[in-house]
């Protein structure tokens, strides 16, 4: 029965080592998107800028609303 126990806790154990580990690894994932994001945010949004104003849109002020198209 303590071996039995022994073997039931240690593998748990083992287990929670992984799920730590690879917890670990998406935080530093999610940290380096992050970082890369901030850093080319302004840049991606002025590509985007261009494209919509290269396109001809001119955005209306004072409505407020959303328009859809169908």
């Amino acid at each position: 029965m303590i071996k039995w126990l022994h073997n039931l806790l240690t593998r748990f154990r083992e287990e929670g080592q992984g799920l730590v580990e690879y917890a670990l690894i998406l935080v530093l994932v999610a940290i380096v998107v992050i970082v890369i994001l901030a850093l080319l945010g302004p840049a991606i949004g002025n590509i985007f800028s261009n494209i919509v104003a290269g396109m001809g849109y001119v955005p209306q002020t004072g409505g407020g609303g959303l328009l859809l198209l169908f």
